[in-house]
């Protein structure tokens, strides 16, 4: 009897847990319903708390390198490039943007030429790099592991200076000797103007600007290509104005900002959040006008009157990409290969990461 009486009571007593484990999963599932469908409390519209959501963000940039190396074209005593770009570094707007992902320094770096830059590119010494549009389509046409990420200007203009009592056309360089940077969006501006005016008999020697422009001065080349404020301070010198790329529109340089393949592999969303950070820099600057042509003048050594006339802040694109940059791009990439200074041909939208 004592035997039957412990089976009934034990009978009893798994009926009503179960009963109550039922009840509690009952309770469990109409409030989790109820959650879901009011969307608040911590849950997202789509059924995720916001506790889920910062855990997959955190996820997102967890292997993002603290410091993010960039490198831009020229030197100055504030280390920084012009344009949006070096506005937002220079008044930090660039970088609070980039704390919000990880990246609590930038280490910025200015090379005198853009292949220089892509070397550092390749090495791995750079993440980043805002350079012109002809060593980077070189570099990448050479196997470069870049993508194009924003093309910032489309307006960059070349000009080809003469020594002075020398050459007083495009077509007296017909057998002289023109120094350029090898590589260079000049570069490419010089061989497509000769080719343009037929001349076929010269010669081009590889010097940076300071040497280039010494070279001048002693007679040692005939002519030598520069860009904005300094080339206007050579014209004012009495040194020749032979030609300048606004004659032509299809020999115009742009900028490019590359980023290397392997930095892209830690931080993916990289393109979209260093985009936004510039556009809020672009519309800081586009509210203190007189600052920013002040800020150009420091940087350029100049006055803010040459400095607003050689690069307005109407020449910097507000958005990453436009249909004039990317035709610019075309037409550059496309002189490169047929030149051979392109080592292949590939599509520019294979290189533009959107």
């Amino acid at each position: 009897m004592k035997q039957a009486y412990r089976e009934i009571q034990g009978k009893r007593s798994r009926k009503i847990r179960f009963a109550l484990l039922t009840t509690i999963m009952m309770a469990m599932l109409v409030l989790q319903a109820c959650g879901n469908n009011t969307g608040g409390n911590g849950a997202s519209a789509s059924g995720g708390s916001n506790t889920e959501k910062a855990g997959e963000e955190a996820t997102s940039t967890s292997n993002v390198p603290a410091v993010l190396n960039f490198g831009f074209i020229g030197s100055n005593k504030l280390n920084v490039p012009g344009g949006a770009e070096g506005w937002g570094f220079y008044k930090g707007i660039i970088q609070e943007e980039l704390k919000k992902y990880g990246i609590t320094e930038v280490k910025l770096t200015g090379f005198p030429n853009g292949p220089d830059q892509t070397e550092s590119l390749i090495s791995g010494r750079l993440d980043i790099g805002s350079l012109g549009d002809t060593p980077a389509i070189i570099a990448y046409a050479s196997g470069a592991k870049t993508r194009l990420i924003s093309q910032s200007s489309a307006n960059t203009i070349g000009y080809l200076i003469g020594k002075k009592d020398g050459p007083k056309t495009v077509k007296d360089l017909q057998g002289k000797t023109i120094a350029i940077q090898k590589g260079s969006f000049m570069h490419r501006y010089v061989v497509g103007l000769l080719q343009e005016e037929g001349v076929t008999d010269y010669k081009l020697v590889h010097m940076l600007i300071p040497d280039a422009t010494a070279a001048l001065a002693r007679g040692d080349v005939d002519a030598t290509t520069n860009l904005g404020v300094p080339a206007l301070k050579l014209i004012d010198q009495g040194y020749t104005h032979l030609d300048d790329a606004s004659k032509h529109p299809n020999l115009l340089g742009s900028s490019a900002t590359v980023v290397s393949e392997d930095y892209l592999a830690k931080f993916p969303d990289f393109p979209k959040v260093w985009n936004e950070a510039r556009e809020k820099a672009l519309a800081d600057l586009k509210q203190h006008e007189d600052e920013y042509y002040q800020f150009l003048a420091e940087i350029g050594d100049t006055t803010p009157e040459l400095a607003k006339q050689v690069n307005p802040i109407s020449d910097i694109k507000d958005t990453a990409f436009t249909d004039e940059g990317t035709k610019l791009l075309e037409g550059t990439k496309n002189f490169l290969v047929e030149e051979k200074l392109a080592k292949k041909d590939f599509n520019i939208s294979d290189w533009q990461l959107k």
